[in-house]
């Protein structure tokens, strides 16, 4: 079939399948996002089986490892889409909560209401659990989904796609809500991004390339995220035994995801009985580190930064380390170089802390905690289908909440406008 029809034609099926999923009852989604966690579960050899050839693919493309690791479906990777399932069935349905009621002088009383935003295209790379978690956020907030994973993933989203389909034909949600594109052909998405007649919102997930296409073909809204570049600021007054295990986690225990810890800023005032230990723990863990002068000063022997190193998201076990007066340069350094994106401070003193997150101007910021915990399940809620660094509509991990908009409900009694 032609590229064009056929995206289009997708377009148009969602569209349609958006305004009987709108109106399908909690306890029907919730059982069928129960059901999907159980098949996933149970046909997890199959899934493994297909993954093994993306991994396959990946490798003999010399793909990065960092590459390979976001592909790989192992038995945990599963259970955590199956209980990612699970936890979203549990999670109270927005659609139909009553924000607000309010009653005019005339007797008009109105009623402001979350509704479905409508049908969503997600574009994405790499991690196939992007597949599962997209599809039951979608459905529990009512909406039609449209996904375009990438091509070292297709067979991975294929199989992942085609079990939970197969749970949606045993229930009275219409088939056409979710739809997986495997067209490998570019014009795919070129296509889709132009159907603004059918399509209500665009979330490409992936790297910064891939995100800054999209927004700039986009005739349909784009919530976007550029880029994770995530910073720890150290105090002075902080724990620095605490410090050390937050940075630690920040940055090695998954360094290629958008919430890992990109620079580390230190108070001078300790950085020369905190670098040495801290930077020597990261060797050990395969961290090549590039220092600012001071930092460099205090620890010989490792590589100097660059003015890019400090706007560079490594997605790698690659961190950039600068020495700062204050915390005022601290807040200086981040507004300057942050992607808005999720930043901590590591301190003992409210103030500080108070005026740190006053200050800086990202979407998620922690206070003595490890900006890994950026993510909606870890926030609670269910799963996430992206994180926002945009300011509208939606900031941070994107859940339920952040998939519905709302309407005007009016209530009258003969009034009519003089």
């Amino acid at each position: 079939m032609d590229i064009q029809k056929e995206m289009i034609g997708m377009a148009k099926a969602a569209k349609k399948a958006s305004l009987k999923l709108a109106v399908i009852e909690s306890a029907v989604k919730n059982r069928a996002l129960v059901n999907m966690s159980k098949a996933l579960w149970a046909k997890r050899n199959y899934l493994v089986r297909e993954n093994s050839k993306d991994i396959a693919s990946a490798r003999k493309q010399g793909h990065s490892k960092a590459m390979v690791d976001r592909l790989i479906l192992s038995n945990k990777q599963i259970k955590e889409m199956a209980n990612c399932l699970l936890a979203t069935a549990k999670l109270k349905d927005p659609v139909g909560k009553v924000m607000k009621t309010f009653r005019r002088p005339n007797g008009l009383l109105i009623k402001k209401v979350r509704v479905p935003i409508g049908v969503i295209g997600i574009i994405y790379e790499s991690r196939p659990n992007v597949t599962s978690d997209c599809i039951g956020l979608c459905l529990k907030s009512g909406n039609a989904a449209i996904l375009k994973g990438g091509r070292e993933a297709l067979h991975s989203n294929k199989a992942i796609f085609t079990i939970l389909r197969d749970v949606i034909r045993k229930t009275p949600i219409p088939r056409d809500a979710i739809q997986l594109v495997t067209a490998t052909d570019h014009k795919a998405i070129d296509v889709l991004l132009g159907q603004d007649q059918y399509i209500d919102l665009i979330i490409p997930r992936g790297g910064e390339g891939l995100i800054k296409s999209v927004a700039g073909k986009s005739k349909i809204p784009v919530i976007k995220h550029y880029k994770g570049i995530c910073h720890t600021y150290v105090s002075d007054k902080a724990d620095t035994k605490m410090a050390k295990e937050i940075c630690f986690n920040a940055k090695v225990q998954k360094p290629a995801v958008c919430n890992a810890m990109e620079t580390m800023l230190v108070h001078k005032k300790i950085a020369s009985r905190f670098l040495p230990a801290m930077i020597k723990d990261f060797q050990r863990a395969g961290v090549e580190i590039r220092g600012c002068p001071r930092t460099r000063s205090i620890v010989k022997n490792i590589r100097a930064a660059t003015p890019k190193d400090w706007d560079t998201e490594y997605l790698d076990l690659i961190l950039s380390v600068k020495v700062v007066d204050d915390t005022n340069e601290a807040i200086s350094h981040i507004n300057s170089h942050s992607s808005r994106h999720s930043d901590t401070i590591v301190t003992k003193n409210k103030k500080e802390a108070d005026e740190f997150l006053k200050s800086v101007d990202s979407a998620c910021l922690y206070v003595n905690a490890s900006t890994r915990f950026t993510d909606g399940f870890q926030y609670g809620f269910g799963a996430e289908i992206g994180i926002s660094t945009d300011k509208l509509h939606a900031r941070g991990p994107m859940a339920l909440e952040e998939l519905t908009t709302y309407k005007y409900l009016v209530y009258g009694k003969g009034q009519v406008r003089r």
